[in-house]
This record gives C-alpha cells, sequence and structure tokens, in this order.
C-alpha cells in the first residue's frame, strides 16, 4: 500500500471560466473582518453573527511558525462544508425567501449535470428557487475556492486553493500537488460524499438524553419548552406543534437553527409571518434560538456523562484511519502529504468530543480541525492540532496540543481506542 492514498476525490464542483478567475482574483477581505472579531487564544466560537458563517481557518496572517528544527512532514485536514440552503425539511410550509444557486455544474463521479444525483422530496410551495435544499450556495462555492478551497476542488485548482498552497509550500510539493500526494474524502449526504465513520449509537445517547442518565437533559427540556420562546417561532413560522419532522429531531431547535442561520449567512431578513408582516423573528429571538442548541452540542458532545463513549463510537473509525496514516508518514511507508476531508457539523462535533477540546458550541460553517506532523533533527516527531486556525485546548492530560510527542498523540487514541475489533464489538 506504499504510496497509494487511501481515499480518491468524489466530487468535484465545476464554475465557469468567469467565477474562476472572479474567485482566484478577488481579495477575500472577509476573511481579515471575520479573524479581526475573533480572540484567536480561544476556542470559543465568536459571538458575531459573521463569525459562525465563516469560521477562522488556517492563514498565512495568523499562522505560528514552529521554533527552528521542526519540519512539518505530514498534514491533515477535515473541514466541514460551508453555506448553504436548509434542509428540505426545516422549510417552513410556506417560504417567503428566494434562494438562489445559479446553473454552475456539479460533476459527480463521471457525470455532469446542473443538478445532485441525491434530489429528494421538498416542501412546497417555495418562492422562485434555483436551489436543491440542501445545497452549497453560490457564497458557499466561493468561500471553498478562495479562504479554504481544498473542499470540492478540480486538479487544476488543487494547488491554488488557499489551504492546499499554504501547506503545499510548507510540505515542498508545491508544484506536485496532485491528488497522489493529496487525495481528499468527503461524506454521504446530499452535500458531501463518502468517508468512514463509526456507527451511531442511539441507545448511549438515549441514555443520557431522554434516559436514566439524561436528568440534565430533561429538565433543560421543560426549560426550553416552558419558557415561550419556541411557541413564539411557531406563531411565525406557522409550525404546527404536532408536526413530527419539527418536534421529532433530539436537537431541539435543530430546525429552526437551520432555517434562521442560512438565512442570516446569506444576508436574508429574519422571517415574517406571511399574513402579519408585523409579527417577525426578531434577532433576539434568533439569538435564543443559537444559545439553545449550542447549550445542547456542548451537552451531547462533551458534558454528558456518556459524551467521551458516544464520541468514540460515532468517530472511532476516522481516528484509527488518522492514527495510520500517522503512521505511515512516520515510517515513510506514504507518498502522501495531505489529505483533506469534507465533513458536517456532526462529524466535527465528535471530533472535537473525542480530542476534549476544552470549550465546545455548535461548529459553525467551514469549522476545520488541521493535524501537523512534525520531525525535528531527523530523531523524533511531534504532532499540534490546529482548531478554527489555532492551537486547540484540551481538557486531557495533553493540555495544549502543540508540539505533543506523537507516540504521545498516538497513545491517547488508543486509550480509548484499543484496536479495531474493541471498536467493532463497541459499536
Amino acid at each position: 500500500m506504499s504510496g497509494v492514498p487511501r481515499y480518491s476525490l468524489l466530487l468535484t464542483a465545476l464554475f465557469s471560466r468567469a467565477n474562476h478567475s472572479a474567485c482566484g482574483l478577488t481579495p477575500d477581505d472577509m476573511i481579515h473582518r471575520d479573524l479581526a472579531s475573533w480572540d484567536l487564544n480561544s476556542p470559543l466560537l465568536p459571538p458575531q453573527e459573521d463569525g459562525w458563517c465563516n469560521m477562522p481557518h488556517v492563514t498565512v496572517e495568523t499562522y505560528i511558525t514552529p521554533p527552528e528544527g521542526y519540519v512539518l512532514r505530514y498534514a491533515e485536514v477535515i473541514q466541514r462544508h460551508h453555506k448553504r440552503t436548509p434542509y428540505s425539511s426545516n422549510l417552513f410550509y410556506q417560504e417567503d425567501t428566494r434562494w438562489e444557486c445559479g446553473t454552475s455544474p456539479v460533476q459527480w463521479q463521471v457525470t455532469q449535470t446542473t443538478t445532485t444525483i441525491f434530489q429528494g422530496p421538498q416542501k412546497q410551495p417555495v418562492v422562485t428557487s434555483s436551489c436543491q435544499f440542501p445545497q452549497l450556495t453560490p457564497e458557499g462555492f466561493q468561500r471553498l475556492y478562495r479562504p479554504r478551497g481544498c473542499t470540492f476542488i478540480s486538479e487544476t485548482y488543487a494547488k491554488h486553493s488557499t489551504l492546499g498552497r499554504f501547506y503545499g509550500t510548507r510540505l515542498g510539493i508545491s508544484e506536485a500537488f496532485t491528488q497522489r500526494r493529496r487525495p481528499s474524502a468527503v461524506t454521504n449526504n446530499p452535500l458531501t460524499s463518502q468517508v468512514a465513520s463509526g456507527l451511531l449509537q442511539d441507545a448511549l445517547r438515549t441514555s443520557f438524553t431522554t434516559g436514566p442518565n439524561g436528568s440534565a437533559w430533561k429538565e433543560h427540556l421543560q426549560t426550553v419548552q416552558g419558557d415561550g420562546t419556541f411557541a413564539a417561532l411557531d406563531g411565525v413560522s406557522g409550525i404546527r406543534p404536532d408536526d413530527g419532522e419539527w418536534t421529532s429531531a433530539l436537537i431541539i431547535p435543530s430546525s429552526y437553527f437551520d432555517n434562521l442561520r442560512a438565512r442570516e449567512c446569506h444576508s436574508m431578513p429574519l422571517p415574517c409571518n406571511l399574513a402579519n408582516s408585523t409579527l417577525c423573528v426578531s434577532p433576539e429571538l434568533a439569538q435564543m434560538v443559537y444559545s439553545v442548541g449550542n447549550w445542547e452540542y456542548s451537552y451531547l458532545y462533551r458534558d454528558a456523562p456518556g459524551a467521551l463513549e458516544y464520541s468514540i463510537r460515532k468517530f472511532g473509525v476516522w481516528m484509527l484511519e488518522l492514527e495510520s496514516h500517522l503512521r505511515a508518514a512516520i515510517a515513510g511507508k506514504s507518498q502522501v502529504r495531505y489529505r483533506h476531508n469534507v465533513a458536517h457539523d456532526g462529524s466535527i462535533s465528535s471530533l472535537l468530543g473525542f480530542l476534549q477540546v476544552s470549550k465546545m458550541a455548535w461548529p459553525g460553517m467551514g469549522s476545520e480541525v488541521a493535524f501537523e506532523l512534525y520531525e525535528r533533527s531527523g530523531e523524533s516527531w511531534y504532532v499540534r492540532v490546529l482548531w478554527s486556525g489555532t492551537v486547540i485546548e484540551t481538557s486531557t492530560n495533553l493540555g495544549r496540543l502543540d508540539m505533543v510527542p506523537a507516540d504521545e498523540f498516538v497513545q491517547y487514541i488508543r486509550s480509548l481506542i484499543p484496536s479495531g475489533e474493541w471498536l467493532v464489538q463497541a459499536c
């Protein structure tokens, strides 16, 4: 298997020549504005809405170069997809929002089409729309090409993307940044396509939510269901209290969170009742939804009694693959120098839960975690982990994951997952 990538790129999104030119040459002023709103020493999500919609990432301007003697030998990034339309299940019965996704072709394997192969039923009516629900929007594609770049990429533009160029330069492979040395993987739903991951353990999650270990969760449910927040939202949207699609979700505000965030991330107004234009979702009401969502993600992936075990079972396979990639790079058994994985908020949350990030919230659009493997003096190896462009802080004995000896990082993974066979049995 030496030198043979484990993955190949399955999905390539192609823009028109004009859009390629615009994305390649236009300065990305938004990124500098996003970074200015962040405390780069804090793993917390920023309070500004634009920060969640355009999460900070590895950049030349903010990157902390390791001390002299440390040589970057391998890097692997996992990133949440960028801006998109809401899921069809999260649309109101009647929408007043016009979504435009254009006609940029999307290439699936060897088939090129203006739609996706994952088309499904949608709620109607949606005011004139050229989009699928969900679908990456033009704003989302611009973000993928310019600031992060390696998500849905053609071979031609791989070495010109920001992350690709950034790590390609540091790995010494800028001029040979090909699929052989830069495989990519994506997850299996309408926005991305195929990645290995653990099996979701509903029984385990139930135990610390609505089950015997879920006292904190039950108290939370009583609070959010009794304070009038979601009754007010239903009054604006017209969603029926007995609508199973909206009320069956484990994450209480997930449908409203998705719908409202999608609007705000595309500079659209918050919704108003179609029969009464004075009855609208206020910014304060939207913020209540976001706050509830952040609490619930923190509870599920960090604070609950079984949160760590939940993350292990859900994302353990990926962590074992990461370990194998690090081992192969250290042993000189692989030519792959950089991998890019595209995922979803649940994947990023599971990873952060596995690493036991100090502070947890709902990961925003384009969230990324970067694993860097360094060699020092030709003798020792070290791992650094960046979350949203800055060194991640954890509550483990490893603490701040900044130049942690590689064997200690691998030992941490193995302390949670003794073997692949163990993980299969656990799931």
